[in-house]
C-alpha cells in the first residue's frame, strides 16, 4: 500500500512539473498578446491604414533610440520630436549605420511611454516589422508611420497624456541563411 501511494505522490509532482513548464512555455506569447491588446507596457496598436478622424488638439511625439551593449551599429532619430494632430498620420524616420567590415542583422524592439498611450499609438507602417541587414559601411534611412488614436482624448487615464515617446532598442541576431551564405561563399573566394 505504502509503494501505491509513493506512486501516486510522484505521479502528481511530475504532473505539477509539466503543467509548470506549460504555464512557463505559454507565458510569453499570452503576455505579448496582452500588452498589444491592452497597451500595457507601452505595446503599440498596428492598423493598415491612418485614422478617419483627425482632432484640432495636439500632442507631442519624442523619438527615443538606444541599442543593446556591444552592438556595433550607430543609430539614432533624425529627429527628436514632432507635434501633430491628434489622429493626423505622422512620418518619422530613424538612421543606421554599419561602421564595420561585416554585415550585420539587427531587429528592434520599442515600446511607448507613458504606458497609458500605448495602446493609443498607433503603428501603419514601421522598420521594426522587419529584421533589418546592413553590409560594411552601409547607413539607411528607416520609417516609421504611425498616428495617435483619437480615442486617447476620452480614455480615463490617457486623455492627460500630453507627450508620447517613442524608443526603440537594436540588438544583433543571426544573419538570414541567404545573406551568411553569400559571405560564406565570399569568405572562400578571397581564401
Amino acid at each position: 500500500m505504502a509503494m501505491n501511494q509513493q506512486n501516486k505522490t510522484v505521479l502528481k509532482l511530475v504532473g505539477v512539473v509539466v503543467t509548470m513548464g506549460a504555464l512557463a512555455w505559454a507565458s510569453v506569447p499570452f503576455y505579448d498578446w496582452f500588452c498589444r491588446v491592452t497597451g500595457f507596457g507601452g505595446a503599440t496598436s498596428v492598423a493598415e491604414a491612418g485614422s478617419d478622424v483627425i482632432l484640432e488638439k495636439t500632442i507631442k511625439v519624442r523619438f527615443d533610440a538606444s541599442k543593446e551593449r556591444d552592438f556595433p551599429w550607430e543609430f539614432k532619430p533624425m529627429q527628436r520630436q514632432m507635434e501633430i494632430r491628434i489622429g493626423e498620420t505622422g512620418l518619422a524616420f530613424y538612421e543606421a549605420y554599419n561602421p564595420t567590415d561585416r554585415p550585420i542583422a539587427g531587429a528592434a524592439s520599442y515600446n511607448v511611454t507613458p504606458y497609458e498611450a500605448g495602446g493609443f499609438f498607433t503603428k501603419i507602417d514601421c522598420f521594426c516589422f522587419e529584421e533589418q541587414v546592413l553590409q560594411p559601411g552601409e547607413r539607411v534611412t528607416m520609417p516609421v508611420s504611425f498616428y495617435v488614436d483619437p480615442e486617447i482624448v476620452t480614455d480615463r487615464d490617457a486623455k492627460y497624456v500630453h507627450s508620447i515617446t517613442l524608443s526603440y532598442t537594436f540588438h544583433e541576431i543571426d544573419l538570414p541563411e541567404e545573406t551568411a551564405s553569400l559571405v560564406g561563399t565570399n569568405e572562400t573566394e578571397v581564401n
